[in-house]
């Protein structure tokens, strides 16, 4: 089923795995106001949908998405004060200071609303993934690259930082200096150091392929478990090893005896497939 937006292409696959394409293949599928628009609404759906199990991010045509639109760039530097307007609707009328999604501001949650997603996001990426583009990557869960991707922190070529979660992004996967010299030099990095560096997951020949067979793995699992399991791992990010650990037990807690949990259960003793129920509400 598409979304309302026609920048992102949304297909129902089976057993709750959905995929999203950006859909601007005429232009790399760079980012304009519809394509921000478009990637918040998808976001904010999924992270409401208790039936989605899995999440595949890809783009259509020659790349991922090389970034923001190029029109948006010489409108800004003819109007600085402008530069809120080069955005989606949601954040047109707000500073870039506002935060109008919890944490984030409209821009921010174009990459960080795939963290909030309470299932896995896989990110398929093939040629370009600059600058917007990498970090609506880097907020997937994983980045399977395809042999000719190409990634960027490209901002500074226009005289700006990453704003988009790109420091929170990077900062979990790339190592200190290297996340340095990479905002700061802008340079293009191929799919093999991408993935020798932190940036990418592993390549992959065909990573839309691949993706969409790991999402129909992921959706074989207990959904309870595995929204339980992405939990975790944001709250690995900012808890200490006490906080953890009580944190492991308060979600163990939950599953331990749970329907999908027996269920998980009798389908291993039984040798066959589960029949999971959708997923539960989150402990409190």
């Amino acid at each position: 089923m598409p979304t309302a937006n026609t920048r992102i292409e949304r297909t129902q696959h089976a057993d709750g795995v959905v995929e999203l394409q950006l859909a601007r293949p005429e232009k790399m599928n760079a980012l304009d106001p519809a394509m921000f628009d478009g990637l918040i609404e998808a976001g904010e759906r999924l992270k409401s949908d208790g039936d989605v199990r899995a999440v595949v991010i890809s783009g259509q045509g020659k790349a991922f998405c090389a970034g923001l639109d190029m029109q948006s760039f010489a409108r800004m530097a003819d109007d600085a004060a402008g530069a809120a307007g080069l955005l989606g609707e949601s954040t047109r009328a707000a500073d870039i200071l506002v935060r109008t999604h919890g944490m984030s501001n409209a821009a921010q949650q174009v990459a960080m609303v795939w963290r909030d997603v309470p299932v896995p996001v896989i990110a398929a990426v093939h040629g370009a993934a600059f600058g917007g583009g990498l970090q609506v990557a880097l907020g997937a869960d994983f980045r399977l690259l395809a042999p000719d991707a190409q990634m960027s922190v490209m901002e500074i070529k226009w005289g700006l930082v990453p704003d988009m979660g790109g420091m929170v992004l990077m900062r979990g996967l790339l190592r200190d200096d290297v996340m340095r010299e990479l905002t700061f030099s802008g340079r293009i990095v191929g799919a093999e150091e991408a993935v020798r560096i932190g940036l990418g997951t592993r390549v992959s020949p065909d990573p839309r392929a691949e993706a969409l067979q790991m999402a129909a793995a992921i959706a074989q699992r207990s959904p309870d478990a595995i929204r339980a399991g992405k939990r975790l791992l944001a709250a690995a990010a900012s808890l200490d090893a006490a906080g953890l650990l009580l944190r492991e037990s308060v979600e163990q807690k939950a599953l331990i005896g749970s329907p999908n949990q027996a269920e998980a259960v009798r389908a291993n003793m039984e040798k066959r497939a589960p029949r999971f129920a959708p997923a539960g509400a989150a402990p409190h």
